[in-house]
């Protein structure tokens, strides 16, 4: 990948952008022109959810980015999620697998799957999904179930890839940062770049916006990378879903 908007291919065919705007806790109030500021620079994958209460933002915001900047509809691909009150087989085999087959979504994907549960998914439906977003940050890399899907060919999205901002306060990282010219948000959405992960930052602000998506013109060396494979938790949820309740 070489530039913000330099799509991977999922198995089904359909393309997707390497690196996303996340919209998590942004204000539905303020969700449209953030996702505007997100597509002039360059992002063409937005992720929302039902959850975030903000989805209706996220389609004023595409469409507004489409008017004012001449984009199809077709190159901007949106990922939404369900609600757990859309748990269970009927709901959610209505929800995702029937819709995928009317041709009315592009791609169905998981969310907080860990190896174990997707490897049960996959023995048990007759669609492979073919995205798994899981929380995925410098100080909490969920590298068996990362890698289980990269070998299944599933695509991995990282949320809360700036483990919710804690992480650009560690040393290690920031003198690492130092030494490519670069902000520590920049080396962690570059790290997982370069682990074929799809990083999800969000950001309200414009400059910050825009400086996730200024990290293609650099890249971290192994030895480097394996520097911040080491770097212990020191920001995120740490979230486990066999624990988690609805």
């Amino acid at each position: 990948m070489n530039h913000v908007s330099a799509n991977l291919t999922l198995y089904n065919g359909v393309k997707i952008s390497g690196l996303g705007f996340g919209v998590w806790q942004i204000s539905p109030l303020h969700t449209a022109k953030c996702v505007r500021t997100a597509i002039k620079a360059g992002y063409r994958n937005i992720d929302t959810a039902e959850g975030y209460m903000n989805e209706k933002g996220v389609g004023e915001g595409v469409r507004q980015a489409m008017e004012e900047y001449g984009l199809k509809r077709e190159e901007i691909f949106v990922s939404t999620k369900l609600w757990n009150s859309h748990r269970g087989y009927d709901k959610a085999m209505k929800a995702f697998e029937e819709l995928y087959r009317d041709g009315r979504i592009k791609a169905i994907g998981v969310s907080n799957f860990l190896a174990h549960h997707v490897q049960a998914l996959t023995e048990d439906s007759d669609i492979k999904p073919m995205v798994n977003q899981i929380e995925y940050h410098v100080g909490f890399g969920q590298v068996k179930s990362a890698e289980y899907c990269q070998a299944n060919g599933i695509v991995v999205e990282a949320w809360s890839p700036l483990g919710s901002g804690g992480v650009l306060r560690n040393g290690e990282l920031n003198r690492i940062a130092g030494k490519y010219g670069k902000s520590a948000a920049q080396i962690c959405i570059r790290w997982l770049l370069q682990k074929n992960i799809v990083p999800l930052p969000k950001s309200t602000h414009e400059k910050y916006i825009m400086e996730n998506a200024d990290v293609f013109d650099f890249s971290i060396s192994e030895e480097d990378m394996t520097a911040i494979d080491r770097i212990p938790y020191c920001g995120g949820m740490m979230f486990d879903p066999d624990s988690a309740r609805s």
